[in-house]
């Protein structure tokens, strides 16, 4: 069975095509011109590793967490091989 397409459907097809086509096209362009971290994004992810790296020294300094670390390596070192 062969299918008949009118005039009208394939006009609207071929501008449909075209209109995706010049809309990759853009969204492409616009991609390109942002490739990188802007000065905010840094200024952002520092105080985040900043903020995280002071957070992970007063866990690791704490006396609970030291007393912990203490206790793990005398065991392991004082195992015999």
């Amino acid at each position: 069975m062969t299918v008949r397409t009118t005039r009208a459907a394939r006009v609207w097809a071929a501008r449909a095509a075209r209109a995706l086509a010049v809309a990759v096209a853009r969204a492409g362009q616009r991609r390109q011109g942002d490739a990188g971290m802007t000065t905010a994004e840094y200024a952002i992810g520092t105080v985040a590793a900043c903020g995280f790296g002071g957070i992970l020294y007063k866990i690791l300094t704490s006396p609970e967490v030291v007393q912990m670390l203490k206790d793990v390596f005398t065991r392991a070192f004082s195992q015999a091989f």
